[in-house]
């Protein structure tokens, strides 16, 4: 089951990058778009059942620890791509499976087959046959695409610690269920901070229209499918093969890109492809 809950994932994933993508592509409010994430997701979480024996004291703080890293790392990728290539983004926010399989000896113990262990270095090739060839989006301007770099890969080092700070916290009986609503909570506190501080005297950003609610209620709605099926998927089975099983969404995605915005398919992308497949099948082998 931990398998088919990181496949569900993926998909989520996918979906949401794609609406990250359409909504990053004109300059809008990303704090505002976070707090109705949070707020969807919240709604979303309610129907789900409550802690049922688990700690609430550890659901409370693993929520709070995970949620901060999910919050504060999604605005940075956000935002990256206002400043960067989405496509480039994109594929260094999945490096961070880079940092899940040490993290997950150091702090789990957990030991990988050799297919697996291919199936990691498969994975990781995938992610950077996507890099040739890509083109910052921000003009001429170099320090605002090396800036778009910087964000990018510090939201991935927090989209590490949030996958694993998912396993620590349920190895101690930390709720699953619980965890994700905190996590939606800190959505909600974590854009409306930003908002406040960074985007509310900007004329431009500071407005709430419909295309803001809508991309945050369609995006709200797969960011709880995302970390329902992630939160199952790390308690029930090894993070380091899960979590870069689900770090394959980007294959999905790239799909999207091709049929919807039309991106070209080239002989990188092409190859970038099919070792995420043979990332998917070799991961997935137990």
């Amino acid at each position: 089951m931990a398998v088919f809950y990181a496949f569900c994932c993926i998909f989520c994933s996918a979906m949401n990058d794609f609406v990250f993508k359409l909504f990053a592509r004109k300059p809008r409010s990303r704090g505002l778009f976070v707090m109705i994430i949070g707020a969807a997701w919240s709604l979303a979480s309610l129907c789900l059942p409550g802690l049922r024996g688990a700690s609430w004291q550890i659901t409370i703080i693993w929520g709070v620890i995970s949620g901060f890293f999910s919050v504060v790392g999604n605005l940075l990728l956000i935002e990256a791509m206002g400043k960067q290539s989405a496509g480039i983004c994109s594929t260094i926010y999945r490096l961070n499976l880079a940092l899940v399989v040490p993290g997950a000896w150091i702090l789990f113990k957990e030991n990988n087959t050799l297919l697996q262990i291919f199936g990691i270095i498969a994975a990781f090739a995938a992610v950077l046959f996507f890099l040739p060839g890509s083109k910052n989006s921000s003009g001429s301007d170099p320090r605002e695409a090396r800036l778009g770099l910087i964000l990018v890969i510090i939201a991935a080092i927090l989209r590490a610690g949030m996958g694993l700070s998912y396993k620590y916290g349920f190895n101690l009986g930390a709720s699953a269920n619980g965890v994700n609503l905190i996590n939606a909570l800190c959505w909600i506190v974590g854009g409306g901070i930003y908002f406040l501080f960074r985007e509310r005297g900007n004329t431009v950003l500071a407005v709430w229209d419909r295309k803001v609610t809508g991309y945050g209620i369609l995006s709200g709605l797969f960011v709880f499918g995302i970390v329902f099926f992630m939160a199952h998927s790390v308690r029930l089975g090894n993070a380091s093969i899960v979590l870069p099983i689900m770090q394959m969404s980007f294959v999905v995605t790239f799909v999207l890109s091709a049929v919807f915005l039309k991106e070209k398919l080239t002989v990188y992308k092409f190859f970038a492809l099919l070792c995420g497949a043979a990332a998917l099948l070799l991961l997935s082998i137990k």
